[in-house]
């Protein structure tokens, strides 16, 4: 028996030490390339001009004051997409949780198709909608809009925000909703003031994905505006085109710039992201 044991917690310790290395390995991955972003916006990067080839390490921050100049109006287009990014995830957020909650209460047939049906959408190319929003948006008059942009990134998005929060509500029990309803509370009351606390890491983890996508997504705001609405994959664009000369130092500060918001969000939702975790979609139909 101690034989047994002995063997079992070897096993262990070897399991325990390879998981170790592959998750050293993932963050490595992870961590490298936008640690090389950083150290170039500072300056220190490969000097291929010299024989044999050097590192340049001359830390400086004056990358950062060259990429307005750089880029012209990039702090405007910083604050468009925080702003476009915000609104589109907010809107997302209300319609997707509304949606799920009323799959996870409704008992029509096929339901659990339904839902598989919003994860197919959500894995659509975003190609796939171009032209149909184009056509949209230009027929309600919103085109190159603050508001036409977030209409198009809301509906892009709200199938994958419906599916995973469909997940996350299956999971809960209904007795604090039973016991809200049996005291009056209308159902939008009942939404807000019950099942949104209840299921915050999820809603939050839920917006942090959205926004993240809304954050990187390059293709409905190119095909939906000219140039009243510019987002920061748009802006950092122009740094690779053809038609300027490219400097790394500066193209990486802005790249620097433009992922701060996103780690700022992260950062201040870490509490409630630990206490996230996605369900599995449970068939209720």
């Amino acid at each position: 028996m101690n034989g047994i044991r002995a063997g079992w917690a070897r096993r262990t310790r070897r399991l325990r030490r390879v998981r170790s290395l592959l998750l050293a390995v993932v963050i490595i991955a992870s961590v490298l390339p936008l640690a090389w972003t950083v150290l170039a916006s500072l300056g220190v990067h490969p000097d291929n001009v010299s024989s044999p080839p050097a590192w340049s390490i001359r830390p400086a921050l004056e990358q950062y004051a060259e990429v307005g100049a750089a880029e012209v109006g990039f702090w405007g287009e910083l604050a468009t997409s925080i702003t476009t990014s915000a609104a589109s995830t907010l809107l997302t957020i209300v319609i997707s949780l509304l949606a799920a909650y009323s799959l996870v209460h409704s008992r029509m047939r096929g339901k659990t198709r339904l839902v598989q049906g919003l994860l197919i959408l959500a894995s659509v190319p975003v190609m796939a909608y171009a032209i149909p929003l184009d056509t949209t948006v230009r027929a309600l008059g919103i085109y190159d809009t603050f508001i036409g942009v977030v209409l198009a990134q809301a509906a892009i998005f709200a199938p994958l925000g419906a599916y995973v929060l469909f997940g996350y509500l299956a999971q809960v029990t209904f007795d604090f909703e039973e016991a809200a309803r049996l005291e009056g509370a209308s159902p939008w009351r009942t939404i807000v003031e019950v099942i949104l606390p209840m299921n915050a890491p999820g809603v939050v983890a839920t917006a942090i994905i959205v926004f993240v996508l809304n954050w990187n997504s390059f293709l409905a705001p190119m095909v939906l505006t000219t140039h009243h609405v510019r987002t920061i994959p748009i802006a950092m664009s122009d740094f690779f085109t053809f038609d300027r000369e490219l400097y790394w130092p500066t193209a990486a500060a802005a790249l620097t710039v433009s992922i701060l918001p996103l780690a700022a969000l992260v950062a201040a939702s870490s509490r409630v992201l630990q206490r996230f975790f996605l369900g599995a979609v449970v068939d209720m139909g």
